[in-house]
């Protein structure tokens, strides 16, 4: 099976679509990845068909709308000789790369969607996505989530009749039929119920990959070590590691900073610098980061509970959802008192541990993406 995964340019999006990647091409499938140079080199070096798209020169759009829609059908249409030529069986596209979907359509060929995250659908069973809210319970919850759901109703219309659009500029119906099939992948313990599931999105668990496998070194000696992920994202929290590190400072621990881009003048019970993952958060007691998906699926799948300092997107409601199931302290907005609070209280606490390792269980109830994505052929 030749399959074409079309990924957005932020590491949240085009690592899970690497690790997808990987996965097809362990069982004999060809998957090739179509995404920006940002990270495409990295992609080649682990082994991933990943050629260079002179065409694909993403910039910011102000409005949402505009950049899902409107900005995918320019590009979709400039996709479809690259697909064309590669003769793909079916295509995966990224839930923020609807140029994907679209170039796929207009070529007559099945598509899948991967969300590298849960499922942020509306829904007319639960709040609005990005509130933090869990599902109202009795007539007076139920109420709420209607009104808030009405906040965002205007929003919702104005991004379809920009979908509607942009699909008939293209030539394509203007209602979007969907994906034949949906990739969530995340860990079901930080999915939520919902009434309105839809029949063809399935659970596959997290789609981690790092680009740089060597792990980095914690500080040497016993105190317990905190493992520190500022956000890869733009909306995360300003100021987080610095606040971070203060907090830190006299608590009797030790800590490793994950980031691409290591502060100076460290002092000797830090250490920083990029690399795997893995092996850190084995070590592990607490991890401070922003509850992006990649490091809080990560964080869980170790056992490893969590501080999270959430920005904006959808940090918030991974928190959230994290905090609920009992695996995370929320610090929003961040402070150097509040930071220390909460990692004495996680360090102090065992259920923390014990709630994280519970939501990596759930990991063994999961579908594999690339049973879903053959059945569909």
């Amino acid at each position: 099976m030749r399959v074409a995964v079309v990924a957005g340019p932020d590491a949240g999006h085009v690592f899970p679509a690497v690790a997808l990647c990987l996965r097809f091409a362990a069982v004999g499938d060809e998957p090739v990845l179509l995404t920006a140079d940002g990270w495409r080199d990295a992609a080649v070096s682990a082994g991933v068909e990943a050629p260079p798209l002179e065409w694909l020169k993403l910039r910011a759009e102000a409005d949402i709308g505009q950049w899902l829609y409107e900005r995918a059908a320019g590009l979709a249409r400039q996709l479809v000789p690259t697909l064309e030529a590669l003769r793909p069986d079916i295509v995966v596209s990224d839930v923020l790369a609807k140029c994907g979907g679209m170039a796929a359509e207009l070529l007559g060929l099945p598509w899948v969607e991967l969300s590298p995250h849960p499922l942020y659908l509306p829904s007319r069973g639960l709040p609005p996505i990005g509130s933090g809210l869990a599902r109202g319970v009795g007539v007076g919850g139920r109420l709420r989530d209607a009104v808030l759901r009405g906040f965002t109703a205007r929003s919702l219309r104005q991004g379809r009749r920009q979908q509607f659009a942009a699909r008939t500029g293209i030539g394509l119906p203007a209602r979007d039929p969907g994906p034949a099939a949906r990739l969530i992948a995340t860990l079901p313990a930080l999915e939520v119920p919902r009434p309105d599931w839809p029949r063809r999105a399935h659970v596959v668990g997290p789609l981690l990959w790092d680009p740089l496998p060597v792990g980095l070194e914690p500080p040497p000696g016993a105190w317990p070590l905190v493992v520190v992920a500022p956000s890869t994202a733009a909306s995360g929290a300003a100021d987080m590691l610095s606040i971070t590190l203060a907090a830190l400072d006299g608590l009797d621990v030790r800590a490793a900073i994950s980031t691409f881009r290591p502060p100076d003048g460290l002092p000797s019970w830090v250490t920083a610098g990029a690399g795997g993952q893995d092996d850190l958060l084995r070590q592990a007691s607490v991890v401070v980061c922003g509850a992006g998906h990649g490091l809080l699926a990560k964080a869980l799948l170790a056992g490893v509970p969590v501080v999270a300092v959430p920005g904006g997107g959808d940090q918030w409601e991974l928190a959230n959802r994290a905090a609920r199931q009992g695996s995370a302290v929320i610090v929003r907005p961040p402070d150097v008192a509040a930071v220390r609070a909460a990692v004495r209280k996680v360090l102090a606490d065992p259920d923390f541990a014990a709630a994280a390792a519970e939501a990596g269980k759930t990991v063994a109830d999961v579908a594999d993406p690339v049973t879903v994505c053959r059945a569909v052929l």
